[in-house]
């Protein structure tokens, strides 16, 4: 990304983008922005509006790679993003104030975390021409070897014996521990 770049897509000189936009972060910024306008958290409680929020957030950076790579940062004040945050804040009320934003940071960087590693298996998948069907068998004999020296006992079990659930189903998953956890803690 190059405001050059941007202003050869427009057909026009990078000059005119400058009185625009004055730094490539700028229009990152811009670029942030308009995805979180797609984000649109909804439903009934603090619960549901949480889920929708990861899974929006999710679906917006699964539409627009890119854009993993630059949630997570640095706040984020676009109107679109404060509109996000909000809606968000909003389906908080009742909760403790104290606890209003830790709980949102929670999930936040659940999603980051999740959502970066979903994208690098993409692009590594891009890189390599391996889906992870073929990963697997390349990399499973090595693995077979390693896991006979008995060093690895407890990991063997989970690699041979453990139910391997999908993207979607890891990160649902994995969403509902996180807001087990709020509601536990919410409810004590």
């Amino acid at each position: 990304m190059s405001l050059r770049k941007v202003a050869a897509a427009l057909d026009v000189g990078p000059m005119r983008l400058y009185g625009y936009i004055a730094t490539k972060e700028e229009l990152l910024d811009l670029m942030v922005d308009s995805v979180y306008a797609e984000i649109r958290p909804a439903g009934d409680g603090w619960r549901e509006v949480l889920r929708s929020l990861a899974e929006t957030t999710r679906q917006a950076a699964h539409q627009h790679e890119w854009f993993a790579d630059l949630i997570g940062g640095r706040p984020q004040l676009g109107p679109n993003a404060l509109a996000r945050g909000e809606a968000v804040v909003a389906a908080m009320d009742g909760i403790d104030v104290d606890i209003v934003m830790p709980v949102v940071d929670a999930v936040n960087a659940y999603v980051v975390g999740a959502v970066r590693r979903e994208i690098a298996e993409r692009r590594a998948e891009r890189a390599t021409g391996m889906n992870e069907k073929q990963w697997q068998a390349a990399f499973g004999p090595y693995l077979e070897r390693t896991f006979a020296t008995g060093r690895f006992p407890a990991l063997s079990t989970v690699i041979r014996d453990a139910a391997h659930l999908d993207a979607d189903q890891t990160f649902r998953t994995g969403l509902d521990f996180l807001l087990d956890g709020i509601q536990a803690h919410i409810a004590s």
